[in-house]
C-alpha cells in the first residue's frame, strides 16, 4: 500500500518541506523531535561498560521505618564513579541483584515511585526518598515490595492513571529540553505501561503508528488523552463522536479503521459474487 496515495499525511505531521515547528489542530504544537539514539526499551539501561566488584548484600525485609543509613550505603553500591546518581551501568547492575530484566513493568514502577526524572538516572535524593517512601531499605524488600505495587495499581484506577502520565515525562531526553515523544519510543512505552490495564484498541494503534512513519512524535496532550479515548471508543470504535474535541491523530486513526473495515468488506462482498457466478455457470 502506497501511504502518499492511499492516506495523505494528517494535519499533525509536518510536510517533508516544512519548517521545524507546525501546528497541530486543537492547540498543541509539534517541533521536529531530537534525533532517536534508540529505538528500543534498551535505551533505559544499556550495556554495563564498568565491572562492579560486589553486588548489594541481601539484607533483610524492612518490617518497621526504613533506615536511612541502609539506603545510603545501598545508593552507594551503585552510585556511578564521576557523579553523585546512579548511572545506565548501576542501574543494569541494579535490575541484575533484583534479579528483574531492566525492561520489566515492576522497573517502571520503580521509576514511577522514585519520581525519577529521566531514564537511565536515579539521583540520590530520588533513590534514598523513593524507597524511603515505600517503606523498603534492601533488595530483598523491594523484591518483595513491587509485586504488591503492581497489584495495587491494577486494582486502582487513579493509580494507574498517575503512573500512565508519569511514563510520558519519563521517556523524554530531558538533558535536551525535549517535549515531543518520538513516535518510535512512545509506542514502547505505550506497550511497556500497558502491560497491564490493555486497552482493546492498543495493537491496532500502535499499528497505526506503525504503518504511518510521517508521524514523527506524539505530544503531552495526545499521550495523557489516549487513555481516555482508549476506555470511551470500545473495542469497536463504535463509541467515537467526531464532534468531541479529540486530538486530530484520533480522527485519523479512526478514519484509517474505518476505511480498512469498508475495505475489507467490499473484498469479502467481491469473493461472494464471484462464488455466485462460479455457481451458475456451473
Amino acid at each position: 500500500m502506497t501511504e502518499a496515495q492511499l492516506y495523505p499525511a494528517p494535519s499533525h505531521v509536518p510536510a517533508p518541506t516544512a519548517p521545524p515547528e507546525t501546528i497541530l489542530s486543537n492547540g498543541n504544537h509539534l517541533s521536529a523531535p531530537p534525533e532517536v539514539t534508540t529505538t528500543t526499551i534498551s535505551r533505559l539501561y544499556p550495556s554495563s561498560r564498568r565491572t562492579y566488584s560486589k553486588s548489594a548484600p541481601i539484607m533483610g525485609t524492612s518490617e518497621s521505618k526504613p533506615s536511612e543509613t541502609k539506603l545510603i550505603n545501598l545508593f552507594e553500591q551503585y552510585k556511578d564513579n564521576c557523579d553523585d546518581s546512579i548511572l545506565a551501568e548501576g542501574i543494569e547492575q541494579f535490575c541484575q541483584d533484583l534479579q528483574i530484566s531492566p525492561d520489566d513493568f515492576k522497573i517502571l514502577v520503580l521509576a514511577w515511585k522514585l519520581n525519577a526524572e529521566q531514564m537511565c538516572r536515579f539521583t540520590r535524593s530520588e533513590f534514598v526518598n523513593g524507597l524511603k517512601l515505600i517503606r523498603v531499605d534492601s533488595i530483598k524488600a523491594i523484591q518483595t515490595r513491587l509485586p504488591e505495587l503492581v497489584s495495587e495499581i491494577e486494582h486502582n484506577y487513579e493509580m494507574f492513571k498517575d503512573l500512565y502520565r508519569f511514563t510520558f515525562r519519563f521517556g523524554l531526553d530531558s538533558s535536551s529540553g525535549q517535549r515531543i515523544l518520538p513516535t518510535d519510543m512512545a509506542i514502547i512505552l505505550w506497550k511497556l505501561v500497558f502491560t497491564i490495564r490493555e486497552p482493546p484498541i492498543l495493537n491496532r494503534w500502535i499499528s497505526f503508528l506503525e504503518t504511518h512513519q510521517m508521524i514523527r512524535g506524539i505530544p503531552k496532550d495526545t499521550w495523557n488523552m489516549f487513555l481516555n479515548f482508549s476506555d470511551h471508543v470500545g473495542s469497536d470504535l463504535s463509541c467515537y463522536d467526531d464532534n468531541e474535541a479529540w486530538p486530530s491523530l484520533f480522527d485519523d486513526f479512526v478514519e484509517y479503521e474505518n476505511d480498512q473495515a469498508n475495505q475489507n468488506i467490499s473484498k469479502d462482498i467481491e469473493k461472494e459474487s464471484e462464488g455466485l457466478i462460479i455457481t451458475k455457470d456451473y
